[in-house]
Protein backbone atom coordinates (compact mmCIF):
# COMPACT_ATOMS: atom_id res chain seq x y z
CA UNK A 1 0.00 0.00 0.00
CA UNK A 2 1.42 3.35 -0.89
CA UNK A 3 1.24 6.21 1.07
CA UNK A 4 -0.87 9.61 -0.59
CA UNK A 5 0.81 12.22 0.12
CA UNK A 6 -1.43 15.20 0.56
CA UNK A 7 -0.85 18.85 0.06
CA UNK A 8 -2.19 21.90 1.90
CA UNK A 9 -3.85 23.97 -1.29
CA UNK A 10 -4.69 27.52 0.63
CA UNK A 11 -4.24 30.31 -0.44
CA UNK A 12 -2.50 31.44 2.29
CA UNK A 13 -0.91 28.18 2.03
CA UNK A 14 0.28 28.33 -1.33
CA UNK A 15 1.63 31.75 -0.84
CA UNK A 16 3.74 31.05 1.87
CA UNK A 17 5.25 28.17 -0.30
CA UNK A 18 5.81 30.21 -3.34
CA UNK A 19 9.49 30.79 -4.34
CA UNK A 20 11.33 34.02 -3.08
CA UNK A 21 10.86 35.60 -6.00
CA UNK A 22 7.57 34.96 -7.03
CA UNK A 23 6.31 36.09 -3.62
CA UNK A 24 8.61 39.64 -4.10
CA UNK A 25 6.48 39.84 -7.02
CA UNK A 26 3.10 39.06 -5.47
CA UNK A 27 4.22 41.71 -3.09
CA UNK A 28 4.97 44.03 -5.54
CA UNK A 29 1.53 43.53 -7.08
CA UNK A 30 -0.53 43.82 -4.01
CA UNK A 31 1.35 47.16 -3.59
CA UNK A 32 0.39 48.57 -6.68
CA UNK A 33 -3.26 47.29 -6.25
CA UNK A 34 -3.27 48.82 -2.75
CA UNK A 35 -1.70 52.68 -4.36
CA UNK A 36 -4.49 51.89 -7.25
CA UNK A 37 -7.39 51.95 -4.85
CA UNK A 38 -5.98 54.56 -2.76
CA UNK A 39 -6.32 57.05 -6.02
CA UNK A 40 -9.10 55.63 -7.12
CA UNK A 41 -10.92 56.97 -3.99
CA UNK A 42 -8.77 59.92 -3.97
CA UNK A 43 -9.82 61.10 -7.84
CA UNK A 44 -13.59 59.52 -7.06
CA UNK A 45 -13.87 62.71 -4.64
CA UNK A 46 -11.74 65.09 -6.12
CA UNK A 47 -13.81 65.00 -9.88
CA UNK A 48 -17.32 64.85 -7.32
CA UNK A 49 -15.81 68.16 -5.65
CA UNK A 50 -14.81 69.73 -8.90
CA UNK A 51 -18.17 69.16 -10.43
CA UNK A 52 -19.96 70.21 -7.35
CA UNK A 53 -17.70 73.80 -7.20
CA UNK A 54 -18.13 74.17 -11.17
CA UNK A 55 -22.04 73.55 -10.36
CA UNK A 56 -22.17 76.52 -7.40
CA UNK A 57 -20.08 79.13 -9.61
CA UNK A 58 -22.23 78.95 -12.56
CA UNK A 59 -25.40 78.99 -11.00
CA UNK A 60 -24.31 82.25 -9.66
CA UNK A 61 -22.18 83.33 -12.80
CA UNK A 62 -25.17 83.29 -14.96
CA UNK A 63 -27.61 84.62 -12.34
CA UNK A 64 -26.73 88.12 -13.06
CA UNK A 65 -24.10 88.76 -9.97
CA UNK A 66 -21.89 91.68 -10.54
CA UNK A 67 -18.61 90.42 -11.96
CA UNK A 68 -16.50 92.54 -9.37
CA UNK A 69 -18.62 90.80 -6.45
CA UNK A 70 -17.35 87.47 -7.84
CA UNK A 71 -13.70 88.24 -8.41
CA UNK A 72 -13.79 89.63 -4.59
CA UNK A 73 -15.18 86.40 -3.39
CA UNK A 74 -12.91 84.39 -5.72
CA UNK A 75 -9.90 86.02 -4.48
CA UNK A 76 -10.87 86.01 -0.71
CA UNK A 77 -11.87 82.07 -1.85
CA UNK A 78 -8.62 81.30 -3.29
CA UNK A 79 -7.58 78.36 -1.39
CA UNK A 80 -11.12 76.43 -1.54
CA UNK A 81 -11.97 77.54 -4.95
CA UNK A 82 -12.84 75.77 -7.51
CA UNK A 83 -11.19 75.41 -11.17
CA UNK A 84 -13.55 77.63 -12.72
CA UNK A 85 -13.62 80.57 -9.90
CA UNK A 86 -9.86 80.48 -10.76
CA UNK A 87 -10.18 80.31 -14.38
CA UNK A 88 -12.52 83.75 -13.98
CA UNK A 89 -10.17 85.18 -11.10
CA UNK A 90 -7.26 84.90 -13.58
CA UNK A 91 -9.10 86.10 -16.39
CA UNK A 92 -11.30 88.96 -14.56
CA UNK A 93 -7.17 90.12 -12.66
CA UNK A 94 -5.67 90.36 -16.23
CA UNK A 95 -8.47 91.87 -18.25
CA UNK A 96 -8.65 94.99 -15.42
CA UNK A 97 -4.90 95.35 -15.09
CA UNK A 98 -4.42 95.53 -19.02
CA UNK A 99 -7.75 97.76 -19.54
CA UNK A 100 -6.43 99.98 -17.60
CA UNK A 101 -3.17 101.04 -19.77
CA UNK A 102 -3.68 103.64 -22.27
CA UNK A 103 -1.58 101.82 -25.23
CA UNK A 104 -3.35 98.35 -25.00
CA UNK A 105 -6.14 98.08 -27.63
CA UNK A 106 -9.19 96.06 -27.27
CA UNK A 107 -7.59 92.99 -29.30
CA UNK A 108 -4.44 93.15 -27.37
CA UNK A 109 -6.76 93.30 -24.07
CA UNK A 110 -8.65 90.03 -24.98
CA UNK A 111 -5.44 87.96 -25.85
CA UNK A 112 -3.97 88.77 -22.95
CA UNK A 113 -6.87 87.54 -21.01
CA UNK A 114 -7.43 84.43 -22.74
CA UNK A 115 -3.60 83.72 -22.34
CA UNK A 116 -4.19 83.96 -18.55
CA UNK A 117 -6.82 81.96 -17.91
CA UNK A 118 -5.43 79.03 -20.38
CA UNK A 119 -2.68 79.27 -18.15
CA UNK A 120 -4.87 78.75 -14.61
CA UNK A 121 -6.55 76.52 -17.36
CA UNK A 122 -3.86 74.10 -18.12
CA UNK A 123 -2.69 74.20 -14.33
CA UNK A 124 -6.21 72.86 -13.15
CA UNK A 125 -6.23 70.29 -15.50
CA UNK A 126 -2.32 68.97 -14.44
CA UNK A 127 -3.74 68.93 -10.93
CA UNK A 128 -6.72 67.33 -11.90
CA UNK A 129 -4.71 64.71 -14.07
CA UNK A 130 -2.81 63.74 -11.13
CA UNK A 131 -2.36 59.78 -10.77
CA UNK A 132 -3.62 59.16 -14.19
CA UNK A 133 -0.72 57.62 -14.86
CA UNK A 134 0.03 55.80 -12.17
CA UNK A 135 -3.47 53.67 -12.20
CA UNK A 136 -2.72 53.64 -16.41
CA UNK A 137 0.76 52.02 -15.30
CA UNK A 138 -0.82 49.52 -12.79
CA UNK A 139 -3.06 48.78 -15.85
CA UNK A 140 -0.84 47.30 -18.44
CA UNK A 141 2.40 46.65 -16.46
CA UNK A 142 0.83 44.61 -13.57
CA UNK A 143 -0.49 41.40 -15.62
CA UNK A 144 2.90 41.17 -17.27
CA UNK A 145 4.42 40.66 -14.08
CA UNK A 146 1.93 38.26 -12.30
CA UNK A 147 2.66 36.40 -15.71
CA UNK A 148 6.33 36.49 -14.91
CA UNK A 149 5.76 35.03 -11.81
CA UNK A 150 3.65 31.99 -12.77
CA UNK A 151 6.28 31.34 -15.60
CA UNK A 152 9.17 31.51 -12.96
CA UNK A 153 7.07 29.79 -10.63
CA UNK A 154 6.27 27.05 -12.91
CA UNK A 155 9.83 26.35 -14.35
CA UNK A 156 10.52 26.17 -10.70
CA UNK A 157 8.03 23.54 -10.57
CA UNK A 158 9.02 21.35 -13.77
CA UNK A 159 13.05 21.78 -12.65
CA UNK A 160 11.63 19.74 -9.14
CA UNK A 161 10.45 16.98 -10.96
CA UNK A 162 13.59 16.11 -13.04
CA UNK A 163 14.75 15.15 -9.14
CA UNK A 164 11.84 13.12 -8.84
CA UNK A 165 11.82 8.89 -9.95
CA UNK A 166 8.38 9.26 -11.25
CA UNK A 167 6.56 12.26 -12.18
CA UNK A 168 2.62 12.71 -10.75
CA UNK A 169 0.31 15.52 -10.95
CA UNK A 170 0.18 15.81 -7.44
CA UNK A 171 3.96 16.36 -7.36
CA UNK A 172 3.51 19.32 -9.44
CA UNK A 173 0.51 20.63 -9.24
CA UNK A 174 0.81 23.08 -6.03
CA UNK A 175 3.92 24.65 -8.07
CA UNK A 176 1.72 25.44 -10.54
CA UNK A 177 -0.89 26.38 -8.18
CA UNK A 178 1.07 28.54 -6.21
CA UNK A 179 2.86 29.98 -9.55
CA UNK A 180 -0.79 30.96 -10.94
CA UNK A 181 -1.18 33.06 -7.87
CA UNK A 182 1.32 35.44 -9.23
CA UNK A 183 -1.26 36.57 -12.54
CA UNK A 184 -4.28 36.10 -10.01
CA UNK A 185 -2.87 38.97 -8.56
CA UNK A 186 -1.62 40.34 -11.49
CA UNK A 187 -5.28 40.83 -12.92
CA UNK A 188 -6.43 41.88 -9.53
CA UNK A 189 -4.26 44.73 -9.67
CA UNK A 190 -4.53 45.49 -13.62
CA UNK A 191 -8.37 45.51 -13.64
CA UNK A 192 -9.44 48.04 -11.10
CA UNK A 193 -6.62 50.54 -12.56
CA UNK A 194 -8.15 49.84 -16.37
CA UNK A 195 -11.10 50.92 -15.32
CA UNK A 196 -11.01 53.40 -13.06
CA UNK A 197 -8.37 55.19 -15.91
CA UNK A 198 -10.84 55.31 -18.68
CA UNK A 199 -13.41 56.33 -16.22
CA UNK A 200 -11.60 59.54 -14.90
CA UNK A 201 -10.63 59.74 -18.70
CA UNK A 202 -14.30 60.36 -19.60
CA UNK A 203 -14.64 62.80 -16.44
CA UNK A 204 -11.92 64.75 -17.34
CA UNK A 205 -12.64 65.19 -21.08
CA UNK A 206 -15.94 66.27 -19.93
CA UNK A 207 -14.89 68.64 -17.38
CA UNK A 208 -11.96 69.94 -20.23
CA UNK A 209 -15.32 70.72 -22.54
CA UNK A 210 -17.09 72.23 -19.87
CA UNK A 211 -13.68 74.85 -18.92
CA UNK A 212 -13.15 75.47 -22.61
CA UNK A 213 -17.20 76.18 -23.30
CA UNK A 214 -16.85 78.59 -20.14
CA UNK A 215 -13.72 80.91 -21.22
CA UNK A 216 -15.16 81.17 -24.38
CA UNK A 217 -18.66 82.71 -22.69
CA UNK A 218 -16.48 84.60 -20.45
CA UNK A 219 -14.25 85.72 -23.35
CA UNK A 220 -17.14 86.94 -24.75
CA UNK A 221 -18.50 89.02 -21.70
CA UNK A 222 -15.37 90.97 -21.24
CA UNK A 223 -15.42 91.50 -24.97
CA UNK A 224 -18.31 93.25 -25.06
CA UNK A 225 -17.84 95.27 -21.80
CA UNK A 226 -14.31 96.37 -23.35
CA UNK A 227 -15.91 98.10 -26.41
Amino acid sequence: MNPTVTHDMSVISLITGASVLVQLVMLVLLLASMFSWYYIFLKIFTFKRANRLADQFEKEFWSGADLNELFQRAVNARNSAGTLERIFEAGFREFAKLKKQPDMGAGMVMEGTRRAMRATYQREMERLEAYLSFLATVGSVSPYVGLFGTVWGIMNSFRGLANMAQATLGAVAPGIAEALIATAIGLFAAIPAVVAYNRFAGDINKLATRFDSFMEEFSNILQRQGQ
